[in-house]
């Protein structure tokens, strides 16, 4: 089929991107002229299986190969912009060349990176690991001497004080022995007057009796001493203490389930579902029924379970509060009026740590200790180790041991909160 005259594609060439023509399906219809019948043209053509004709155009709109009757009047792409399909086939065989390019110095670039990169990653990874493996082992070498050394000073003191109390102990017996002896010489002389001096004799020796007597009376009776105990506080240690710390949190082997008795929650608190969230509210609540269990005053409220031996862990969230008191209580506190004897911390039945703003304190029978913390933690963890009769407060974020309290706890324990802006949650 003969190509259209130049003189009629001048009059349908429009402007097509990257400097090629683009046609409009009524152009191609007229420059192409009369259009052979179905079969004809080359048979190795693909042709249009609506026309027969060859597909020697490219409709942009549809993004397909056409024939010359499709884009003339009355063809199904009338109206769109038509393009030779050599040249669309050209355009496209650039974008391979250049993709090919691309792709070219692509796989240049991963080869360049698998055979230069990555060893030389390989070998910061082994240089890395080993330095960093060093430095796990240098560090836990240090701390393994320094608790070695510290291990050594604390049991050469506590063997220190126990032979201190010893020797206190031998210093007693021979002391009291001594007293033993001349209170039976005494009694001896004092008899042996009573059964072989006659009146007279016996009126003679008034001043030996007296003098007797007096030195008799010169022996006190044995009195209590702390010497002759072992004092417990030659083992304290900072250290220990921080290591132990951090290590019974940093295991959380031993957290507490611990949940909320929402029989003894204040009504100017609420208690979430879970059991685990106090909400201070300043506004009393009326549908909270009194009972004989519930704080009626202050926004106190008890865990459901008592520890009475062992040792026992729990967290509480406390960021977003700054009133509050988490700590541990006797069953015995009292519940009712507004009085110190059921205000945590305030009286001989709690021992608390609390926050007021920017003050923390431990507090315990109205005693209270200033604690001068350079920030609020988020979480507050409380260990108490009722074999050693101690109550540790820690914050997990900076392994921070924040108070140590050791006494002698008169009965099981349940742990203890108060909140008196926004919540804190027992956290499991």
């Amino acid at each position: 089929m003969e190509a259209p005259p130049r003189s009629h594609l001048r009059q349908v060439e429009r402007a097509a991107p990257g400097g090629r023509s683009a046609m409009s399906a009524e152009s191609v219809g007229q420059g192409l002229g009369p259009r052979p019948g179905p079969g004809s043209g080359s048979e190795s053509e693909p042709l249009c299986p609506e026309h027969g004709q060859a597909l020697r155009w490219f409709c942009c709109s549809e993004r397909r190969p056409v024939c010359a009757a499709c884009a003339e009047l009355g063809g199904r792409c009338q109206g769109h912009r038509i393009r030779p399909a050599q040249e669309r086939a050209e355009e496209l065989r650039n974008k391979i060349v250049d993709q090919c390019e691309r792709l070219q110095l692509q796989s240049a670039s991963i080869t360049k990176y698998v055979t230069e990169v990555l060893p030389g990653k390989n070998q910061g990874v082994v240089s890395t690991a080993s330095a960093v493996r060093e430095l796990v082992i240098q560090r836990l070498g240090l701390v393994r001497s320094l608790c070695e050394t510290e291990e050594q000073r604390l049991l050469e003191r506590v063997h220190g004080e126990e032979e201190r109390a010893h020797q206190s102990i031998l210093t007693q017996r021979v002391h009291w022995a001594e007293a033993l002896q001349k209170l039976d010489a005494i009694r001896t002389s004092l008899v042996d007057m009573l059964t072989h001096v006659d009146d007279l004799q016996l009126i003679q020796k008034e001043q030996e009796i007296f003098e007797r007597t007096e030195e008799a009376e010169g022996i006190l009776d044995p009195q209590e001493s702390k010497k002759l105990n072992f004092n417990e506080k030659c083992a304290r240690s900072p250290l220990l203490t921080q290591l132990w710390a951090t290590a019974v949190f940093g295991s959380l082997s031993g957290t507490e389930d611990v949940r909320i008795d929402e029989k003894t929650v204040s009504p100017f608190l609420q208690l979430s579902d879970d059991r685990r969230t106090l909400t201070f509210n300043a506004k009393k609540s009326k549908s909270c029924a009194d009972g004989p269990e519930r704080f009626d005053h202050w926004p106190n409220a008890l865990a459901t379970t008592s520890f009475l031996a062992g040792m026992h862990v729990w967290m509480v969230n406390v960021q977003n509060s700054c009133a509050y008191k988490v700590g541990v209580a006797l069953g015995q506190l009292p519940r009712k009026g507004s009085g110190s004897d059921s205000r945590l911390g305030h009286n001989t039945f709690s021992w608390v740590f609390s926050r007021y703003d920017q003050e923390f304190r431990f507090s315990h029978d109205g005693q209270h200790v200033p604690l001068g913390l350079l920030r609020c933690p988020a979480q507050l963890g409380v260990l108490l180790d009722l074999q050693a009769q101690e109550l540790l407060f820690y914050e997990p974020a900076s392994g921070m041991v924040l108070h140590t309290h050791r006494a002698s706890f008169p009965g099981p324990l349940f742990p203890v909160f108060a909140v008196a802006d926004q919540t804190i949650s027992v956290v499991h």
